[in-house]
């Protein structure tokens, strides 16, 4: 309990004056803190208020009547746009881009329905229009005649192709259209099995699920090369994502897995493992022996692998964009700023991008103009900081200490033309995985997630090379098992895409 005032020497109360001024100040703080929160969440938001459909008093009640000769002149206007329309319809579109050339074509031919028997044909107009037809399901049947010698015992018969799932009746085109449908459309199961009943094939859900189960296994084949191949890699972006997993230990609650995500620039090749943890030991699956350049967000498991030697830790300038583009509402002349300086870095970026440049010509590039402007960059943040310029715990303060703390890392990009300034191009891989997410909600099991794995890490390969998923798969399933091990990376799908240019040449 606190003794009356009175009974304080003047040197006690200046001391509790000066802690509850303290007090105070660290309140004002922490509101302010929190406004600024609550700003951001609603500018996040993007909620519609309702004050902005509430009208003003003097807005004439729907419905209402359109005066008369408003009314006439409407008609009239709307009268004449037909009549351009209709007219500019018939007219020739330069600006058109035409059909691709693969496509089949039907043919349909139109004759003047008038009486053209003394008539002479003086030529044709063709007009294209695409078309499409639902996919149709259709039974291959494999014959084989067998043969009987007439002077010897024995049976000659010709030899099965290989199948994809020993005694099943699904082809490799079915099996890679299910799991295109699935990990790259984000149709489950259950909504594929509706497809099916339409077209009056009685297929069981379990069934459905054992032939994706399956295909999966053989594809793990093909993804424990890419494992192994990543963990090789010199050069790695490296990022991780949240996906709900149904784990039988927790009932009435899902378990929080995580997809760990690597890409490789230099050759496009992107891994998904999954871990049931967010832990620096999930991390060490892929980089336990991981040399060379590492490149991540801010996060801590990331900073203890790139202590490690022979690891060169790089961070990413998206992420300290963010943070400066958090604090406009708190400091907007400083942050605006310190945004126009990472603006100028990444226009470098672009400039070497857009000329083509090779990665000795980028750094050269680099170092000549993105250089001095992180010099300038960091000698501002350093003077803001040191005149105490800004509150530390303030949102435009966390800005600049997360970039201040991670300085190194951000400029080791400049260390090779290979690096990238950010960690957008494995981000981007991830996008998919976020709408799936939305689709399905959650993995039925830890297994479950861990075979998704294989095919978000594949068709994402795909998407980098621009490689069609479908086409790529059903190559890949009516080939993986008699392939030999040797040839087996033929398999990945920037190297099929090579094998069928050159085929096609």
């Amino acid at each position: 309990m606190q003794e009356p005032l009175e009974n304080l020497t003047k040197v006690e109360i200046l001391a509790l004056l000066d802690k509850e001024t303290e007090r105070r100040a660290k309140a004002e703080q922490k509101i302010s803190d929190l406004e600024f929160q609550l700003a951001y969440y609603k500018r996040l938001a993007f909620g519609q208020k309702r004050e902005r459909f509430e009208g003003d008093k003097n807005q004439m009640s729907l419905p209402f009547e359109m005066e008369p000769q408003k009314a006439e002149k409407q008609e009239e206007e709307l009268k004449e746009k037909l009549t351009y329309e209709r007219r500019k319809r018939t007219s020739t579109h330069k600006g058109r881009v035409a059909l691709p050339a693969h496509l089949p074509v039907e043919e349909i031919e139109i004759y003047p329905s008038e009486d053209i028997t003394d008539m002479v044909c003086i030529g044709k107009e063709v007009t294209d229009e695409l078309e499409y037809e639902p996919a149709k399901y259709y039974i291959k049947r494999y014959i084989r005649y067998k043969y009987a010698p007439k002077s010897k015992e024995g049976v000659l018969i010709g030899e099965l192709p290989g199948r994809v799932i020993e005694k099943g009746i699904p082809g490799a085109g079915l099996l890679a259209s299910i799991l295109v449908d699935k990990y790259e459309d984000h149709l489950p199961l259950y909504r594929q099995l509706q497809r099916f009943k339409r077209a009056d094939i009685p297929i069981a859900s379990s069934t459905l699920e054992g032939w994706s189960r399956q295909s999966l296994k053989i594809l793990d084949i093909l993804y424990q090369h890419l494992l192994q191949d990543t963990r090789s890699k010199g050069y790695l972006q490296a990022d991780e994502s949240p996906i709900k997993v149904i784990d039988k230990n927790k009932k009435g609650t899902t378990h929080q897995g995580y997809y760990w995500v690597y890409h490789n620039p230099m050759d496009g090749t992107v891994l998904f493992d999954y871990q049931r943890g967010r832990s620096r030991e999930a991390a060490d699956h892929v980089l336990a022996d991981f040399k060379g350049y590492l490149q991540s967000d801010g996060y801590a498991a990331y900073d203890t692998i790139g202590k490690r030697e022979g690891v060169t830790h790089l961070n990413c300038w998206a992420h300290a964009r963010r943070e400066f583009d958090k604090a406009k509402d708190n400091d907007k002349e400083r942050a605006e700023r310190a945004l126009t300086f990472i603006q100028r870095l990444y226009a470098v970026e672009a400039c070497a991008r857009e000329g083509k440049l090779t990665p000795q010509q980028r750094k050269a590039l680099r170092l000549e103009e993105s250089l001095p402007v992180i010099n300038e960059f960091g000698k501002w943040m350093f003077d803001q900081m040191k005149h105490r310029l800004i509150l530390p715990k303030s949102p435009i303060g966390k800005a600049f200490r997360y970039t201040m703390d991670r300085w190194d890392r951000l400029s080791a990009y400049l260390h090779d033309g290979v690096l990238e300034i950010d960690n957008n191009l494995i981000e981007n891989s991830i996008r998919k995985l976020a709408l799936g997410r939305k689709n399905y909600l959650f993995a039925g099991s830890h297994d479950a997630a861990q075979r998704a794995a294989v095919m978000y890490s594949f068709f994402a390969i795909c998407k980098k090379h621009e490689v069609n998923p479908y086409e790529w798969l059903k190559y890949t399933l009516e080939n993986i098992m008699s392939i030999t091990h040797r040839d087996i990376r033929n398999l990945y799908p920037q190297n099929y895409k090579k094998i069928l240019q050159e085929q096609q040449n």
